[in-house]
């Protein structure tokens, strides 16, 4: 059996064999350049870094355009470090899945080194600090997900781990964001070294969302005199600090038992599928989809590595913010919601098998090329309509993509002011559109609002994926029972008025009686969530 070693990767003619694509490079020659020199520097650990971001900086190592690889850091699970990287030399394994059945196997090897970001860890934070203060350092991404930006708790109060960083200044923070601000006052102390700080996470105007929360830290510490006023206008000098805005897409699922099986039999063995103890779903191989894009602002002060040449589009902020408002208010995230929230009440556990069910895919061709296309502003650099038609057609329909409802339908709240609610708020703003017109984002919107009572559509009790403000929600709906239409009431007016999660208060929209309505038809007994979805589909 193959085993991801340092080492093991030397004998060519066994990974070859096993029809694994090595590395063009020297993985040890790469380690030591990147410690010595540093230019990247990546914030989580996970499957998206791995399976894309690590593998772009790989195929500029592999063409001999760069020879430095990624530094990365995880700031909130260390057993990826741990378990996952340090184990195995920093290597992994990329398959990807295509539409066939047959995986395409290549070897990760693009991280020179993997460093825990917590200064409870002494000798790593030292280290972390130390490449932070090399002039070397173009840059420092992230793919942390949105709560890692959030400064704030549920209830709206800064959560106790960034109020004691704020007051006790850059030394020891806990918080990601207080980390992130400390490690740039080291650049800041440094001679003012530029750095460009970018955030590939999938969410709204994510540049904005990171300088926002890492500003609002260093603010306080100048006020409270913990740093000099100096840092504070480094931080807000983009010609020295840019947060640039990017858009990225590529799922990267949970690795798969069904992956790890044919993996096995092609003579690869690392391939222990672990949960962490903050339940994190990783192994020393990625599966991923074979489509990929990454647009990224072209604001980079210190300068940056030819991503251009591997598929990366740069281009302005105007042309980023359309490209990401086409694919996630749009043609993409609305619906794997709307699939989400279905799949979950109709007992699914595959993306891909509820592309078989004709309700569900009429209703994800609905909400793309009828509701939403019409919003869409053409970004130029990617047609929203061949976009639209790889994700309906290829993408979400791939057997081979083990991604589930349960997954995407995790933190919904967070998502839906931005998944549909911008397309509400399109349609307010057009004289020539009318938001009463819309059927289907309303029927996803009451669809979601019936997930929430935890039962399926037969009436047995279902478990709810995690988000932040499920205690509340469900809190509101507590005394509607299935069957019983008049036990709604107003239980949903707090939800669908909430402007907080939707953007928009439904009501004023003139969607707020329609979704009750939409609601009421789910709830009238066992059956009626697939009756509703007959009935207008």
């Amino acid at each position: 059996m193959l085993i991801l070693s340092q080492e093991s990767i030397k004998d060519e003619n066994r990974w070859k064999q096993a029809d694994i694509e090595n590395l063009k490079f020297n993985h040890e020659k790469m380690s030591a350049l990147t410690k010595e020199n540093p230019t990247w520097v990546h914030f989580g650990a996970g499957n998206i870094f791995r399976g894309f971001i690590a593998m772009l900086q790989q195929s500029l190592l592999n063409t001999g355009t760069v020879d430095t690889g990624i530094v990365v850091v995880e700031t909130y699970d260390e057993e990826i470090i741990e378990k996952i990287y340090t184990p195995y030399d920093n290597l992994g394994l990329l398959a990807t899945m295509n539409t066939d059945g047959s995986l395409d196997k290549k070897i990760i090897g693009s991280i020179g080194e993997s460093l825990i970001g917590d200064p409870a860890r002494e000798n790593d934070w030292q280290r972390i600090q130390t490449i932070f203060s090399k002039p070397s350092l173009q840059l420092a991404s992230f793919t942390i997900t949105e709560k890692g930006y959030s400064l704030k708790n549920a209830a709206g109060n800064y959560s106790a781990d960034v109020q004691e960083d704020m007051n006790k200044g850059p030394e020891k923070p806990k918080s990601v964001m207080a980390k992130v601000a400390s490690l740039a006052y080291t650049r800041y102390q440094h001679g003012e070294l530029p750095i460009a700080f970018v955030s590939m996470d999938n969410c709204s105007h994510n540049g904005d969302k990171l300088f926002s929360a890492v500003e609002t830290i260093c603010r306080k510490w100048a006020e409270l005199g913990l740093v000099e006023e100096g840092f504070l206008n480094y931080i807000n000098t983009p010609e020295k600090v840019s947060f640039p805005w990017s858009m990225i897409d590529k799922i990267t699922p949970r690795p798969a038992e069904s992956v790890k099986s044919t993996l096995n039999q092609s003579g690869f063995g690392s391939t222990d599928i672990l949960c962490t103890t903050k339940n994190t779903f990783i192994a020393p191989f990625v599966n991923a989809e074979k489509p990929q894009y990454l647009v990224i602002e072209d604001k980079f002060p210190n300068g940056r590595m030819p991503l251009e040449k591997v598929g990366v589009i740069f281009t302005d902020k105007q042309t980023v913010d359309r490209v990401e408002k086409m694919k996630v208010c749009t043609c993409l995230n609305p619906l794997h919601t709307s699939l989400a929230v279905f799949g979950c009440l109709l007992g699914y556990t595959l993306i891909a098998d509820e592309m078989k069910d004709p309700n569900l895919k009429k209703l994800v061709e609905k909400i793309g090329y009828e509701e939403g296309m019409p919003v869409v502003v053409n970004p130029q650099i990617v047609d929203p309509k061949a976009f639209i038609k790889e994700v309906i057609e290829v993408r979400f329909p791939n057997p081979y993509i083990p991604d589930t409802p349960q997954r995407i339908a995790s933190d919904t709240s967070q998502k839906v002011g931005i998944r549909f609610g911008e397309t509400i708020k399109a349609y307010s703003e057009r004289a020539d559109l009318d938001p009463t017109s819309l059927t289907f984002i309303p029927l996803v919107i009451a669809g979601w609002c019936r997930y929430l009572m935890g039962l399926d559509d037969q009436g047995n009790e279902m478990s709810l994926s995690s988000d932040p403000l499920l205690s509340t929600l469900k809190n509101y709906i507590s005394g509607v029972k299935l069957g019983d239409v008049e036990s709604v009431g107003d239980s949903l007016q707090p939800i669908l008025s909430n402007e907080d999660i939707f953007g928009v208060n439904l009501y004023q929209a003139g969607l707020g009686e329609k979704t009750e309505g939409y609601f009421k038809e789910m709830i009238s007994g066992a059956g009626a969530v697939r009756a509703t979805l007959q009935r207008y589909l």
